[in-house]
């Protein structure tokens, strides 16, 4: 006994028998009519009930529709229809930019699991600017979750293209509220500020740019339950001290900048740093909580990895104070570039990025100093040397395979003496020392180049034996076969 299986000539002869509806007028039972453009189809009860609950229900109820064989519908095009009717025959259709959105909507209204499925994932795979508003809407009317969060996600990810279209200004409230308490989002504060004040005039439909006091007023209220999104605590002093005078901001926030505006000009660091600390334990309002800086790294973009290295940081006033100020791809590919940048900052982030897709780097509590009294002793008289750090640490978030755990590896006790290497001409950000196998992190004067050999003076994870094949290629795939596609360093 054997089994014949010939699906694509099934599938051919059933979209067939429903595009040729002339000719075979006589083998159907229902006819669907657009009541926009008074196209109608013909169909088969039996065919629309196994394909959707909705017209199972309706049929199996024997309402008027089922009496009468026809059905009228208000809300839906021929040309959404058609292609779902002839999916529901030859289990084909073609889903592009134009039709995806209407085909879900559809879908979901008349009960069309698979057609929700495939809608919603063509969607989520290619959002756009043009229409990700609409499909925050829609995702939050239909309870999409995995579509709204995809959106949320996608806007982030392009915020700053998407702030300056007018796509913004037709945010709802709810969603603008959402956007506006990620912590991640590259925000200027001062931009965004100034972004909200438009939206808020556009929902009021107010167009002239000075206010009289009365409208003032209405925009005030019209913001009041999204300004306190805003991260005034990222403003200079004189963006501060220009919105206050510009009368925009509700009283309560307002009288909380200038409480902190006075405290800031007094340089009262500890009655500053306590009063901050009050305010952040209002969860509902984040305008003294800065963004996280990594938001702009080219490199991270998983949550995951920005919460380790907050974990691992584990300071978080550096954290979220910290920013950009190296990029290999923007500041050229130059060690001395890179010191001239970077040299006598203090506390200091490295991340790099391989062309195979590792991601590793470093944290220093001293970061590369030109003070020689902070080098090690044995080193003060030469013109390179090592800087002690017994917070030091180097870390892997993300291996060449891709299949393994972010891993801190801090300092050694015994090789704290040791934790970085300053050197101006000839080499980059480099961690550990060069002798017994050579340093844990090692760049090159290109910034492209270098090695690894995670273990030598900070900890391996357990299993890992020093020098060997996989200590050498352990952050970076290889001892020194890899390439650098990206370096950023982070400093207050």
């Amino acid at each position: 006994m054997e089994n014949y299986l010939n699906l694509e000539k099934l599938s051919n002869d059933l979209k067939n028998l429903f595009q040729n509806q002339n000719q075979n007028e006589s083998y159907f039972d229902f006819e669907i009519i657009c009541e926009q453009n008074q196209i109608s189809f013909k169909a088969h009860k039996s065919i629309l009930s196994s394909r959707s609950q909705y017209f199972k229900s309706l049929f199996k109820s024997k309402m008027k529709e089922y009496q009468e064989n026809k059905m009228i519908l208000k809300d839906v095009s021929s040309s959404i229809l058609f292609p779902i009717l002839n999916y529901f025959y030859s289990g084909k259709i073609e889903i592009n930019l134009e039709n995806a959105i209407q085909i879900l909507i559809f879908s979901s209204k008349y009960l069309i699991d698979e057609l929700i499925q495939i809608s919603s994932n063509f969607i989520k795979n290619n959002l756009q600017i043009e229409t990700i508003v609409d499909v925050l809407k829609l995702s939050e009317a239909m309870n999409f979750n995995q579509l709204l969060n995809s959106s949320y996600q996608f806007i982030s990810d392009n915020f700053n293209k998407f702030i300056k279209t007018s796509f913004f200004l037709e945010l709802e409230e709810n969603h603008l509220n959402s956007i506006l308490s990620n912590d991640l989002i590259p925000a200027n504060e001062f931009e965004l500020f100034q972004k909200i004040m438009k939206w808020g005039k556009h929902k009021l439909n107010i167009n002239q740019k000075k206010l009289e006091k009365e409208e003032k007023k209405q925009l005030q209220i019209q913001i009041s339950n999204i300004i306190d999104k805003i991260r005034f605590i990222d403003f200079s002093k004189q963006e501060l001290e220009n919105i206050l005078k510009q009368d925009l901001i509700p009283n309560e926030i307002s009288q909380k900048l200038i409480q902190f505006q006075k405290l800031e000009n007094e340089n009262d660091e500890k009655e500053l740093k306590q009063f901050i600390q009050k305010e952040n334990q209002n969860l509902n309002s984040l305008i003294f909580k800065p963004r996280i800086k990594l938001n702009s790294s080219e490199i991270i973009k998983d949550k995951e990895h920005i919460k380790k290295i907050q974990e691992w940081i584990n300071d978080d006033e550096f954290f979220y104070k910290m920013k950009k100020g190296f990029s290999g791809k923007k500041d050229r590919f130059n060690s001395q570039k890179w010191h001239n940048k970077c040299d006598d900052k203090g506390k200091t982030l490295v991340i790099i990025k391989t062309k195979n897709n590792c991601i590793f780097g470093g944290f220093t509590s001293v970061g590369w100093t030109t003070d020689k009294s902070k080098w090690s002793k044995e080193n003060r008289n030469n013109s390179n040397g090592w800087i002690p750090d017994s917070n030091a640490f180097i870390f892997s978030l993300r291996n060449d395979k891709g299949d393994r755990k972010p891993e801190k590896l801090p300092i050694k006790k015994d090789s704290k003496e040791h934790a970085i290497y300053y050197n101006y001409s000839s080499c980059g950000p480099t961690f550990g020392e060069g002798s017994n196998g050579g340093c844990d992190i090692s760049l090159n004067f290109n910034l492209q180049n270098g090695c690894t050999n995670a273990g030598n003076y900070y900890k391996l994870p357990k299993g890992l034996k020093f020098n060997s094949k996989e200590s050498r290629g352990y952050l970076a795939g290889s001892h020194d076969k890899w390439v650098v596609e990206e370096l950023e360093t982070y400093f207050l």
